[in-house]
């Protein structure tokens, strides 16, 4: 690949790998990662390079009410200018730290620019989260100024620190009217000479521990590595793509904002309160969508839902957060004639195994290491490489798509990037034509509806109640969502295993945890235990599992929906 600047090297790479869809052994065997030279921002270098006075849509947001809006390239370009320049009027400089905790309003959009035209650091952050979470957010982030809605501004009140404070539709008190960004007239914004290995992201996620980890990305990182996501999901210029996912979660900025603008695509958005398959569908063929990613908790909801509409326009049909089960691939390939497919990655990198547009699809498998991702298989006995192991990327081909480490936390870094390796903590297997198959974690830590859930932080919640001596929570199979939060619970003395205790423990897990770690079933239990007194999960996993199957005793538990008053 010639040397070039920033924005040639870089558009090069995205060309070849647009050239090569179709044809993943060329792919991987041509594509060369670009060169960024000494200095790289994302939003200067590539975004303006094509957006700056481009009438094309970049931005669709339907609301749930039919309303909607459309903002160009250009509009884009523009609006984001205004905001980096009165943010940096408000004192967001190079290196600070700015929270977003937005929903999907076209302000995260062009915060996400503005933000990245100063040089600062960007935190996204669910709408989800409460006080607690995000004193501890603000803390350990070394959060400087806060952006977020009117609504969520209360949540902030009794979180300490000298951070600004911003609302995106004003009205609020002591918080700065976000809106004043939009008179300025001639906003005057300069290349900010951030380095490809400048901080960009910072990602809290959920782990064994008490405290999420924080996942720190480059200026490289993810807009290098996202290159390889738009080649997996297969958006190409032009296109509209539709990515289902929440603001604050990794998986927004890798289908919602990078892959599909690396590609000029448009991003297509439909907000709703409840989900509701049909009136998707609706949506998908209404505005033409092209390319659509969605969990398999949403693809198993459409699938019980009418396709016999047929797809739209639809091209490629892609799911991504948790394994996908070959009955469902079949089911819409039946439908609509698409194949659906999967791939894998983490908060930690892009995505780096997929299968690709035009590759055979392997029932159970995820697909095949994505052009410049190098996925080797660790045995953990030896640390060599093995056709069944831990998932692991080769640090010695310095892969660009990977986080730099987690922020104050040496020992889980010296974890993670043991033996020449970073550890994804994820199990899985190879065939003979390359293509990996999920086994599962090397850890208790699980997903349901798409959201990693630590049991550790679940436990920690439950045993605050006064009637639960232990807790031990593990995923139980659930037909929609892929597994539900279940809680093993072993009661203080004085307390009984009735309703009541039941839904008073349930109740206090709803009260003081976000929404997507609810404990949807409880069972009273002895927890089976190690000679040194350390809980058996595993033992727990697969008693939900056999249950499951109808192979062992139907469990004596306690459900959420079961209690009408948690409803209210």
């Amino acid at each position: 690949m010639t040397t070039g600047s920033a924005t040639e090297s870089y558009r090069q790479a995205r060309d070849a790998l647009l050239a090569l869809s179709g044809d993943h052994r060329a792919a991987v065997e041509e594509f060369r990662w670009p060169d960024l030279g000494p200095r790289f921002n994302w939003a200067f270098d590539w975004f303006d390079s094509y957006a700056r006075d481009n009438d094309a849509t970049a931005l669709w947001i339907v609301e749930e009410d039919g309303s909607e809006a459309r903002y160009s390239f250009a509009d884009m370009v523009r609006r984001s200018e205004r905001v980096a320049a009165w943010l940096a009027d408000r004192g967001v400089a190079r290196g600070d730290r700015v929270l977003l905790m937005l929903g999907n309003q076209v302000e995260l959009w062009e915060t996400m620019l503005a933000v990245m035209r100063l040089g600062a650091v960007i935190l996204p952050t669910t709408t989800a989260l409460g006080p607690a979470d995000l004193a501890d957010r603000i803390g350990r982030g070394g959060v400087g100024h806060v952006v977020t809605s009117a609504a969520n501004a209360a949540k902030f009140a009794d979180v300490p620190g000298d951070y600004g404070r911003i609302a995106v539709d004003g009205g609020v008190p002591g918080w700065a009217d976000y809106r004043e960004a939009h008179t300025i007239v001639d906003p005057q914004v300069k290349h900010p000479d951030t380095a490809p290995d400048d901080p960009l992201l910072l990602y809290f996620t959920s782990g064994t521990t008490s405290r999420p980890k924080l996942v720190q990305h480059t200026q490289a990182s993810y807009p290098l590595g996202h290159l390889t996501t738009m080649y997996w999901l297969g958006v190409r210029p032009g296109d509209v793509h539709l990515n289902i996912s929440s603001p604050g979660w990794a998986k927004h900025a890798w289908s919602c904002f990078f892959a599909p603008w690396i590609a000029e695509a448009t991003v297509f958005v439909h907000n709703y309160s409840r989900f509701d398959a049909a009136a998707l569908l609706e949506q998908i063929r209404r505005a033409g969508v092209t390319t659509f990613c969605a969990p398999p908790t949403v693809w198993r909801m459409l699938i019980n839902a009418d396709l016999s509409g047929g797809p739209g326009r639809l091209r490629e049909a892609v799911a991504a957060g948790e394994p996908l089960n070959p009955e469902v691939i079949e089911q819409v390939r039946r439908a609509w004639g698409l194949t659906l497919r999967d791939g894998f990655g983490q908060t930690e990198m892009t995505a780096v195994v997929g299968n690709t547009p035009g590759s055979p699809v392997k029932p159970g498998s995820m697909g095949r290491p994505l052009p410049g991702c190098p996925v080797v298989l660790v045995d953990p006995r030896s640390g060599q490489p093995a056709e069944e192991g831990e998932i692991c990327l080769d640090l010695s081909a310095r892969p660009p798509m990977l986080m730099t480490g987690y922020q104050d936390d040496p020992e889980r870094n010296a974890e993670a990037m043991a033996g020449g390796w970073y550890h994804t903590g994820d199990v899985a297997r190879r065939d003979a034509d390359g293509y990996i198959t999920y086994i599962g974690r090397t850890d208790d830590v699980f997903k349901a509806s798409d959201y990693k859930i630590s049991p550790f932080e679940l436990e920690s919640v439950l045993i605050e109640h006064p009637a639960v001596a232990e807790a031990a929570v593990v995923p139980a199979p659930d037909p929609v969502r892929l597994a539900v939060p279940k809680a093993y619970v072993a009661l203080a003395p004085g307390h009984e295993p009735t309703r009541e205790t039941a839904l008073s423990i349930l109740r206090h897990a709803r009260e003081n945890l976000a929404p997507f770690q609810r404990v949807r079933r409880l069972e009273f239990a002895e927890l089976p235990k190690t000679v040194s007194g350390k809980i058996r999960r595993v033992e727990l996993r697969r008693r939900e599992e056999e249950a499951a199957e109808g192979t062992g005793e139907a469990p004596r538990e306690w459900r959420d929906d079961q209690f009408p008053e948690l409803r209210r």
